[in-house]
């Protein structure tokens, strides 16, 4: 029996989630008829509204082999405005319309007295599982998702990950978390992953090469180029600014890599980290905002629970997978099945 292994040596939180961090809740909506095998996931930062009170976050592309929308204004200005979505590739423009109109729901003066709003929507191609050409997600469904919003949420073939693929198995969503102490405070790191990437002879599981064993109980599929994807997004309560959230969101890289990935040529391989720790007002009090964050010298426990709870939810997302049949009768193995006769 193939046991879930607990990555690296700093704990977990009490969910082992991304929602571990105060604030952070996690919803989706999920189609799973036939050949539709898709949805939606959404990540809210706090309980408010992020269009009036913004949060500090950064992007990193590690291959940019991808369609998503509303990284340009993250990379200018350092902050989120709305929830962060997550579903299929096709679909990134329904997502992001939906998310336009929600927050033109809430501050009905968006694109009028106030600025226009900046929709954050990722994805990953579910087109081997879903029907990916009905393009059935609508607005209906990322309202579902943020509304279901909370911080117990499912993994495995849900929401955004319910056609995903990892390593030619079933992926999905997968998170988990690890706390770091500095100077005497501890702080919580989490992590999501829309995990859609790599080949299985490279599947390797907190250091054992289990890809490998597992070539020797199946039958090898073609040999075709890696057309996958995976999307890492990071949370914590510690207070960084924008600057060092990038830094954090690049050493998920190395928590990816652990797994098996090479960025190969066909992904879309994309990191965003954000902190609750302080939150940026639309209008300003005064003309200076006053803010803090942790000295340099003292980022490197977050920089390990960054990557260790990278690797962690990739691997939680395949435990947590179930088995799926979907477009033209497309099935995807889970990994607990794949390596039931493992020792």
């Amino acid at each position: 029996m193939l046991a879930l292994p607990h990555i690296g040596r700093l704990p977990a939180g009490p969910l082992n989630a991304i929602s571990d961090v105060t604030g952070v809740t996690v919803g989706h909506a999920t189609l799973a008829e036939g050949a539709l095998q898709t949805g939606v996931t959404v990540i809210r930062p706090h309980q408010g509204d992020p269009f009036r009170d913004k949060v500090p976050a950064a992007a990193t592309v590690f291959n940019g082999f991808g369609k998503s929308i509303g990284l340009v204004q993250v990379q200018e200005l350092g902050l989120l405005e709305t929830p962060i979505a997550l579903t299929n590739t096709l679909s990134v423009g329904s997502v992001a319309t939906a998310q336009i109109i929600s927050a033109i729901q809430a501050n009905p003066e968006i694109g009028r007295s106030d600025p226009t709003v900046n929709p954050l929507v990722f994805e990953c191609n579910d087109g081997y599982l879903n029907d990916i050409q009905a393009m059935a997600i609508g607005a209906e469904h990322y309202q579902q998702a943020l509304a279901a919003a909370a911080p117990a949420f499912a993994q495995g073939a849900v929401g955004a990950g319910r056609g995903m693929s990892s390593f030619d198995l079933k992926g999905g969503i997968g998170s988990a978390s690890r706390l770091a102490t500095i100077d005497g405070n501890q702080y919580c790191v989490g992590a999501l992953v829309l995990s859609n990437f790599g080949k299985l002879p490279a599947l390797t599981l907190a250091g054992r090469h289990i890809g490998t064993e597992l070539l020797r109980l199946r039958q090898p599929e073609a040999d075709v180029p890696e057309m996958g994807s995976i999307i890492m997004i990071i949370a914590t309560d510690a207070p960084l600014d924008a600057r060092q959230l990038g830094r954090l969101a690049t050493r998920c890289g190395i928590g990816l890599s652990r797994t098996g990935s090479i960025y190969g040529h066909g992904s879309g391989d994309l990191a965003l980290a954000f902190s609750t720790a302080q939150t940026v007002p639309y209008r300003p009090d005064t003309a200076i905002r006053q803010s803090s964050s942790l000295h340099d010298n003292l980022l490197d426990p977050l920089f390990e629970a960054v990557v260790d709870s990278t690797e962690q939810a990739i691997v939680n997302a395949l435990f947590a997978a179930e088995a799926v049949t979907g477009r033209n009768g497309h099935q995807r193995q889970s990994l607990r099945e794949a390596a039931a006769a493992l020792p």
